[in-house]
C-alpha cells in the first residue's frame, strides 16, 4: 500500500486490511522496487498447500467453497451447487472486499457512487444474458413482480444486454435491495466501513 498518510494507526490498520506492505510517502523508488520484488519471494516461500494456485476451499462461518467445482458445503456436510450467477456474485464480492481493503482508507468519495451503479447494472446485465430465452425472462419478470405486458415488451426486446439491464423494469425485478439479498457486496458500504462511518 502506498499512502500519504504515515501515522502508526494508518499502517496498522493498513495491514490488518489486507495489505502486503506500507510504505508512506515521501518515499524512495528504490525502496519501493525492492519491496515490490519481495512479495513474489513471500508467496513461492509458502508451502504448496497455501499458495493461491494451490487453493482450491475457500471457508467461512463453517461453509467451504469448492472454487473448482463451483459447490458450497454446509457445516452439516450438504452440498449445495452454485449458479453462473451466485458464483460470479461470490467472486465479485471477493475482488470489491479485497479492492476496499487496499483503497478503502482513501477519503476520496466521489468515484465510490458511480463504481456501485455501474457493477450493479452489470450484475444486471449478466442476469438478462443468462436467461436468454423470451419465455425464461418473461417467468423470471413476473416471479420478480414486473407485470405481464412489461415482461413481454422487455423480454422480445432486441436491444443490448447492457441497455436492458437500465431499463425500469430490470432495475424494479433486479432491486438494489433484491441483488443484496443474493450476495452483492456494496462497494459504498465497504467504504464508509473502512472509513469509520455508521451505516
Amino acid at each position: 500500500m502506498l499512502t500519504a498518510r504515515g501515522d502508526e494507526t494508518d499502517r496498522i490498520l493498513g495491514l490488518e486490511m489486507g495489505a502486503d506492505d506500507y510504505l508512506s510517502k515521501p518515499f524512495s523508488a528504490r525502496e519501493l522496487l525492492a519491496r515490490i520484488k519481495v512479495v513474489p519471494a513471500r508467496v513461492r516461500s509458502r508451502p504448496p498447500n497455501l499458495r493461491p494456485e494451490h487453493s482450491r476451499w475457500l471457508g467461512f462461518a463453517g461453509w467451504q467453497l469448492d472454487t473448482a467445482h463451483r459447490h458450497l458445503l454446509s457445516p452439516a456436510g450438504v452440498v449445495t451447487p452454485l449458479s453462473g450467477a451466485e458464483y460470479r456474485l461470490h467472486k465479485l464480492g471477493q475482488y470489491v472486499r479485497g479492492w476496499m481493503g487496499y483503497f478503502g482508507i482513501s477519503e476520496y468519495y466521489r468515484p465510490v457512487p458511480e463504481l456501485e451503479e455501474w457493477i450493479r447494472r452489470r450484475i444486471r446485465m449478466c442476469y438478462w444474458k443468462q436467461w436468454r430465452w423470451v419465455r425464461t425472462k418473461i417467468r423470471n419478470l413476473l416471479n420478480l413482480g414486473v407485470s405481464l405486458q412489461t415482461a413481454i415488451q422487455h423480454s422480445v426486446s432486441s436491444k443490448s444486454y447492457w441497455h436492458m439491464a437500465r431499463t425500469p423494469a430490470l432495475q424494479q425485478a433486479l432491486s438494489n435491495a433484491w441483488l443484496k439479498a443474493q450476495g452483492l457486496v456494496s462497494v459504498k458500504d465497504r467504504w464508509c466501513k473502512a472509513q469509520g462511518y455508521a451505516n
